[in-house]
């Protein structure tokens, strides 16, 4: 992941973060048309030492339509927890365009 855009350099040099990351996943399960559980190495954070942290997305059949439902582990404090789940949630969102559209 590279920021490109003026906020997201600004942000990620303020935050003393590289503007260049590369996102390590470990798969832990994968079910097909079910269950995709992978842990996400957090090795960019300044102070803080790597970890890994878990996230799984299930895939919810309905009547014509399929929800998708991602959670995710606590990251070390809430601030970042929360920037988790924001970035997660604009993932599956633009799930959502794409597909609708």
């Amino acid at each position: 992941m590279t920021a490109t855009s003026t906020p997201q350099i600004e942000f990620m040099r303020n935050a003393g973060m590289p503007l260049t990351t590369q996102s390590r996943k470990t798969f832990t399960e994968v079910v097909a048309g079910e269950r995709l559980a992978y842990d996400s190495l957090a090795d960019f954070i300044p102070g803080v030492a790597p970890y890994e942290f878990a996230t799984l997305v299930e895939l919810l059949p309905g009547a014509g339509t399929v929800r998708v439902v991602m959670t995710v582990d606590p990251m070390h404090d809430d601030d970042w927890t929360q920037r988790l789940v924001a970035g997660r949630t604009n993932e599956l969102d633009n799930l959502a365009a794409v597909l609708a559209g």
